[in-house]
């Protein structure tokens, strides 16, 4: 089994993205121990000696700040904000962003800044590496206090309260407690506060987000192609030079990945009747591109978030400092989360064009790609499909992050609404994958009226590969399953 060790030090994506799927255990370096038991160490003498009430600590929470709470009732007071935050409704969470959850939780408690007990951290990992699953639900986080409902409910069972997922089953915590020997965990003083301030839940989503939007805008380039290829489409508008002169890294990367999955094509290298393609094709560099650049910039925004303490108040043993800041706020994630779905949206939408003009009856192809249109409505109503979720992508791209609303009596006057943002853009990237795959089922329809003349070897072997899961449609027949086995090959 494979091992990787929860150090304190940076966490990139391609490390997440790996762990994940080699389903590694996870586990305290020696100095990530060592940094929470100074901060343990360091709170507890802390608590003793100073008479100044510390937020969160000895004091309510939010607007309940300048209330103190005697030294007797402190681990109350935690086991109380645990279970008073567990507000959330809506639909649960996916189960591995809840494990996602569970990981970022434990790289921001692994710095020692945090005051948490070794055993509570101990106990999320218990948690994870056996796959034991909070259930999570999607509403209930401003997105500005960290994720405060989400996080409690992922907190929950570690007091042997709430619900998990586990084998398959969904069950109460203290079943799985009592199923592995465990006692609950007794939260001490800044515990609570600790698992419930932070951004993880945002951050877990634009973990996932993120991974298969940049997955999918890989794809895309070669699906595009395709569809370059089954339109006729003409190869100068991806000459290198065209897209230096302009200089964005993007726009220079489509261009590129376009020609190479062209090498050796008989289609593209026959000459052509038409003088331009439309835009949908000819842009395919600029549209393509820009999302490139922009999923860029997203990245490094998301990998300092997932390497940050967001927790609060924050704690600096070796500086003799206790500070209550913000750096649980969302709005780095909230902005990023509206502009991947932006991003996103702008690929599905350019996409479901593409697919429009190859069921148009033009430069050859039959009208609706199949050879009796009229007996045959063909792929006349994919496309219908792909609009209306284009559609839907325009309308869940409204920025969350330009919204606030004051709560906790006006002490959070500002929130970032960064779940919703993060949430939104969850419904964007799927939406993203069924659109490229009903493009891929159209491409790859439409090419075989191209024949005996070949794609490259790229294309053609794409084709083949897809042809083992969807194949060549002569006759009507229900589209909706070849639509979502064209979904799922895109991501494969």
């Amino acid at each position: 089994m494979e091992v990787y060790n929860i150090s304190g030090y940076r966490l990139t994506l391609e490390v997440i993205e790996e762990i994940i799927e080699t389903k590694a255990y996870i586990e305290l370096s020696d100095g990530a121990v060592e940094r929470i038991k100074i901060c343990r160490e360091y709170l507890d003498q802390k608590i003793k000696t100073s008479k100044e009430p510390i937020y969160g600590i000895n004091t309510g929470f939010g607007s309940l700040c300048n209330t103190s709470i005697s030294s007797e009732d402190l681990e109350v007071l935690q086991k109380n904000l645990i279970m008073s935050h567990a507000c959330g409704m809506g639909s649960e969470v996916p189960q591995l962003i809840v494990k996602l959850m569970l990981l970022l939780k434990i790289q921001g408690l692994s710095y020692g800044h945090s005051g948490v007990q070794l055993a509570t951290v101990h106990r999320l990992l218990d948690f994870y590496n056996n796959d034991i699953l909070p259930v999570v639900y999607q509403q209930g986080s401003l997105g500005a206090s960290g994720d405060l409902a989400p996080l409690a409910h992922m907190s929950l069972p570690l007091l042997g309260l709430g619900e998990v997922n586990y084998q398959g089953r969904r069950m109460h915590a203290s079943e799985v407690m009592e199923e592995f020997g465990w006692d609950p965990i007794e939260l001490q003083s800044k515990e609570g506060i600790a698992l419930l301030n932070g951004t993880q839940f945002m951050s877990a989503y634009g973990v996932y987000n993120f991974v298969n939007a940049k997955k999918l805008s890989n794809r895309a380039d070669l699906i595009a192609t395709l569809s370059l290829e089954a339109f006729d489409g003409r190869v100068e508008p991806f000459d290198e030079d065209l897209h230096i002169i302009r200089n964005h890294t993007g726009q220079l990367k489509t261009a590129k990945n376009v020609r190479q999955f062209l090498m050796g094509s008989e289609i593209a290298k026959q000459e052509k009747e038409h003088v331009q393609d439309p835009y949908s094709f000819r842009c395919i560099p600029q549209v393509h591109g820009a999302s490139k650049d922009t999923l860029k910039h997203i990245e490094k925004i998301i990998e300092n978030e997932i390497n940050a303490v967001t927790d609060n108040p924050t704690i600096f043993p070796e500086k003799d400092k206790i500070i209550s800041g913000g750096n649980f706020h969302g709005q780095p994630l909230a902005l990023a989360s509206d502009m991947l779905a932006i991003a996103c949206a702008e690929l599905a939408s350019i996409s479901e064009r593409r697919t429009y003009k190859l069921i148009s009856g033009d430069r050859g192809l039959p009208a609706y790609l199949v050879s009796k249109p009229g007996l045959h409505s063909g792929f006349m109503i994919p496309q219908y499909t792909a609009a209306s979720i284009v559609s839907q992508n325009k309308q869940l791209c409204v920025p969350s992050s330009v919204d606030t609303i004051d709560s906790s009596n006006g002490q959070e006057d500002h929130v970032s609404m960064g779940a919703n943002s993060a949430t939104k853009c969850y419904k964007v990237v799927k939406n993203l994958q069924r659109v490229l795959g009903i493009e891929l089922m159209n491409g790859a329809q439409a090419l075989e009226f191209r024949r005996p003349l070949k794609s490259s070897v790229r294309v053609e072997e794409y084709v083949a590969e897809f042809r083992k899961v969807v194949p060549f449609v002569e006759a009507d027949r229900v589209l909706s399953d070849l639509m979502r086995e064209a979904e799922l090959f895109v991501l494969r």
